[in-house]
């Protein structure tokens, strides 16, 4: 299509910039936000930038961190207001938005400190209205923000307006929102230490800004995206309220974006090249909204939904129709590393070679088990060498509360069987002693995080014994990223992508699996992938012949699956299937009850992983294919 008819953001009401990682997205607006730095102090004036805080904008300070040390960008000449405080909430708390700012971007550049803002969550409850009209005064006093950056919450909520915040609401005391709270509990052992009120600007004085750009990373974020922009500026989903501005920008990555109509029903924005897998997408997502089976669209569904293109280009809807359920039942296999001795060119899997040698990449020392369990025991009774990597401890998801059972067991242990050690033994009592007078959100000791990661590998080593591997088949890489202590975790560091060469090098797998899910709470899942790619792209650059063999098939964690059309490989599984997935995942008793950091569903992983696998067989049978119990997705990444 000719590039001045392109309709492609016909649908969107919000300009939007997309890329294809956060730190692409997050280069684009710091050299923004450096030019208008450099334009004010041309003019002899003050830049003012209203700032956001919690995980979307953390790479956009990193970015402007390294320009200020590598490219001299200065901040002296900079004013900062940040839009919300915790309430209550101390600023030398390790949780408020005071110690975020000055670790995540203050502390690094050369700031005054008397030139950043933030709301105070230490105001007296009776003083917070006059608290909140000196803000807007200091703001108003500084010429007002040039600059807002904004997040978006998974309701919409921008700052923290949440879902019902009125376009005329100023600075003000806000009663969270439970997904909120759910959310932000990343920050805090445990969902109920998030506070459940903050101090906020509202979203008039958001919209008085003279610019604003909005941040969103992640597939969690991309239905608030959507109706953000693409639907109607409503208070139930206060960033939608944005398009009452005449200079707003949405810097997007990807995933966040994928809810878009432009991507996610491109049919509708214009003409769209009809390769087989947007003729999948097309039917399967016409099936779903019809409640029929595919082969039982007909012309006037097509035509009544947008899609008389795609009956242009097939002739008839059978023809399309019938080329959607070849895709779809041509996923669908019980042989998830090949079926031996078998013609099948539309299998997802070669035939051979028989057995392969297969490498599942673990996240957290339980992914492998809750999102692949059915097919890490198929592989294994199907004869493929399977060897399991699990790329972190875990340890900072196991309470203390069961550290102390695990001591317990291990005190009365020696002491039932005579076992004199007194090492042992005083690193029994330290550890206890370290736990009984632990701190609010204190980090572990290294003794404690030890412990806590012995608990995880022993589950995980009982949960391949219980598959049928031995424990050459095991591999404990404790990736040293995640070694922080804490919830914040560092960047993936060239020694993590060296000891998964390493693995990679060592095992030549046939196929690797890994998690390619991007919605963990908590990142872990997504620098666990980073890794992953890169090591197979030096590998690649080495020129190591094996990785032409290779096959790299990803799977969804704990928080979502692939949708229907995406899917790739379907393996089913049957009740018994499922009984036994159940009780692999029940091995790791850490992880039952009460899990921290699990996010905003409150369910345990192993009922998670029920309803979602049988969620995928249930789709597969609206859309007229054999009905199963259950079925784990993939999709496979070519590199």
């Amino acid at each position: 299509m000719d590039k001045k008819f392109d309709l492609t953001d016909s649908l969107e009401k919000i300009p939007v910039k997309i890329f294809s990682t956060p730190e692409e997205g997050a280069k684009h607006v710091a050299r923004i936000i450096a030019d208008l730095i450099k334009q004010k102090n041309s003019e002899g004036k003050k830049t003012v930038l209203g700032l956001a805080t919690g995980s979307t904008p953390v790479v956009l300070y990193n970015e402007l961190i390294r320009m200020h040390k590598e490219e001299g960008l200065s901040f002296s000449n900079v004013i900062t207001f940040n839009l919300d405080e915790y309430y209550p909430m101390s600023p030398e708390d390790s949780a408020s938005y005071h110690y975020f700012m000055r670790k995540q971007l203050f502390d690094h550049i050369d700031i005054d400190p008397k030139n950043y803002w933030l709301p105070d969550g230490n105001t007296p409850k009776e003083k917070i209205k006059e608290h909140a009209a000196q803000y807007e005064k200091k703001i108003e006093d500084a010429g007002g923000i040039d600059l807002q950056i904004l997040g978006i919450g998974q309701n919409g909520h921008i700052g923290f307006n949440e879902p019902g915040s009125p376009v005329y609401s100023k600075t003000r005391l806000v009663t969270l929102d439970n997904s909120t709270r759910v959310a932000n509990s990343g920050h805090f052992k445990n969902i109920s230490e998030v506070p459940r009120m903050a101090i906020t600007m509202g979203i008039s004085n958001i919209l008085a800004a003279k610019q604003i750009i909005l941040l969103a990373w992640g597939e969690n974020k991309a239905g608030g995206v959507q109706k953000s922009v693409e639907g109607k500026s409503v208070d139930e989903v206060p960033a939608s309220l944005l398009q009452q501005h005449d200079n707003v920008t949405f810097v997007l990555d990807q995933f966040a974006a994928s809810g878009l109509t432009r991507f996610k029903a491109p049919w509708l924005t214009g003409e769209c090249e009809w390769t087989p897998k947007m003729i999948k997408k097309a039917v399967v997502d016409l099936a779903l909204q019809l409640k029929k089976p595919v082969l039982s669209l007909t012309n006037q569904d097509y035509i009544d939904f947008g899609l008389s293109d795609l009956l242009e280009v097939k002739g008839d809807a059978y023809e399309a129709n019938l080329d959607a359920f070849y895709q779809l039942r041509d996923s669908i296999t019980g042989w998830p590393g090949g079926k031996p001795n078998a013609v099948t060119p539309n299998h997802p899997e070669r035939s051979t070679p028989h057995p392969k040698t297969v490498l599942i990449f673990s996240p957290h020392p339980d992914d492998d088990i809750i999102s692949m369990g059915g097919t890490f025991m198929r592989l294994h009774d199907q004869g493929h060498n399977v060897h399991v990597a699990y790329q972190t401890s875990g340890n900072i998801a196991v309470t203390d509360e069961f550290v102390t059972r695990f001591l317990d067991f291990a005190t009365n242990f020696e002491k039932m069987f005579g076992i004199d050690n007194t090492k042992s033994q005083d690193l029994m009592d330290k550890a206890t002693d370290f736990i009984n007078q632990k701190k609010h959100l204190e980090k572990d000791s290294e003794d404690i995080r030890s412990i806590k990661g012995l608990i995880r590998r022993c589950e995980a080593r009982a949960t391949c014994k219980y598959v049928g591997l031995t424990n050459d088949q095991i591999h404990f890489m404790n990736l040293p990223f995640y070694e922080t202590g804490t919830i914040e975790k560092k960047p993936m560091g060239q020694e993590d992508v060296d000891l998964t060469v390493k693995l990679i090098r060592e095992l030549k797998p046939h196929q690797i699996f890994c998690a390619g899910d991007l919605a963990d709470p908590h990142g872990t899942h997504k620098v666990c992938l980073d890794v992953v790619m890169a090591a197979l792209a030096q590998i690649k650059k080495d020129g190591d012949e094996f990785l032409k063999d290779t096959y790299l098939w990803l799977y969804k964690g704990a928080w979502q699956e692939w949708n229907v059309d995406e899917i790739e490989m379907a393996v089913p599984m049957s009740p018994g299937q499922v009984r036994k997935k159940r009780y692999g995942i029940f091995i790791h008793q850490s992880q039952k009850d009460a899990v921290p950091f699990q996010g905003d569903d409150q369910r345990e992983f192993w009922q998670r992983a029920e309803v979602r696998n049988a969620n995928t067989a249930d789709l597969y049978a609206q859309l007229g294919l054999t009905r199963y119990a259950a079925m784990e997705a993939f999709v496979r990444w070519k590199f």
